[in-house]
């Protein structure tokens, strides 16, 4: 597996790690504790490095097995997690980034995790009623304490990320990216992650499994997973971007790989500090999207991508109304 360096004080991971929400969490009823455990100690053994978790996500137990999973193999590990949501009775209540907050969360992961530092601490969502010097400040704390390593911001403009920057440099900035979201290209965080020297870790890297070619009508989704709620999972909006997974089998086909691992390559081709993080629940498929760090696109491949790209509209939003309400920047 190749590696590929986040930030500028060395924080060194796989070039395709390991997005652990899916486990057990938001894409329908997941596997057991033991089956997650299984699989992310089979992605060790296969050179991923990194695996990122939350602690909303569950909420609370994809912690809990992530940090099973990983103890025997902790020194050579880089796990991330997250702090900014309120939990009330199980379910997400808004966004809370307030500094004791920030200190009570991190403490209780690194009681989940069964760990003593969490490598990569991100802010999960900007909470518009703190200041965000105050948010990267709270971490410098933790940093300095030996709770955490590295700060990270998910779905940040990218003006915050640089005040938050100013207090405590930031490793890595996570968004959803992929051929079918690129909003963060036109936003700015593309081009501040390349001036300030941050890592891009883009999750959702496969379109939530549309990009694998695996979902060709809304039917294939389960009613509890939480894609059946989102507007580009609608009956329409997959009949229409299905342009998406025909222009991905096109490449695929001459590169003698899967529409998943070009979707991949796209990504890792777009800068050197890109780093996707597709989650899973099957070994196969973990197999599959490591084998995507081992080729490469040419510029003709690319070529045909952005000439490709520059004639699709991509059909529905990422998220209904209410929701984009807790994705404020």
């Amino acid at each position: 597996m190749r590696h590929r360096t986040l930030g500028k004080n060395g924080l060194e991971v796989s070039a395709i790690s390991f997005g652990c929400m899916g486990l057990n969490h938001a894409y329908g009823p997941g596997i057991t504790k033991k089956e997650g455990v299984k699989l992310i100690r089979e992605a060790v053994k296969r050179g991923v490095t990194m695996f990122d978790t939350a602690e909303v996500y569950g909420p609370y137990t994809n912690e809990e097995i992530v940090g099973e999973a990983l103890l025997p193999f902790r020194r050579d590990v880089v796990i991330a997690t997250k702090f900014g949501f309120m939990i009330v009775d199980g379910k997400m209540a808004g966004v809370n980034s307030r500094p004791d907050n920030i200190r009570a969360v991190c403490d209780a992961s690194l009681k989940r995790l069964n760990t003593e530092y969490i490598d990569l601490f991100y802010q999960h969502r900007v909470d518009p009623n703190v200041p965000i010097e105050d948010v990267a400040g709270t971490v410098k704390e933790l940093i300095q304490a030996g709770k955490v390593r590295h700060f990270g911001m998910s779905e940040a403009a990218a003006q915050t990320v640089r005040r938050a920057h100013a207090v405590q440099p930031v490793a890595a900035v996570q968004n959803e990216y992929s051929i079918w979201t690129r909003d963060i290209e036109a936003s700015g965080i593309v081009d501040i992650c390349d001036e300030l020297g941050i890592g891009l870790v883009a999750y959702s890297p496969l379109g939530r499994g549309f990009l694998t070619g695996a979902l060709s009508k809304s039917g294939d989704i389960d009613p509890s997973d939480f894609r059946a709620g989102l507007p580009r999972f609608t009956p329409e909006a997959i009949e229409k971007n299905q342009v998406l997974v025909e222009l991905l089998n096109r490449i695929a086909s001459k590169k003698q790989a899967t529409a998943a691992q070009v979707a991949l390559a796209w990504l890792l081709a777009r800068k050197p500090w890109i780093v996707p993080i597709p989650g899973t629940t099957k070994l196969y498929r973990l197999e599959e999207n490591l084998a995507a760090a081992e080729f490469e696109l040419d510029h003709y491949d690319l070529a045909e991508f952005d000439k490709a790209l520059a004639q699709i509209n991509i059909e529905g939003d990422r998220y209904p109304p209410h929701m984009e309400a807790v994705t404020g920047r």
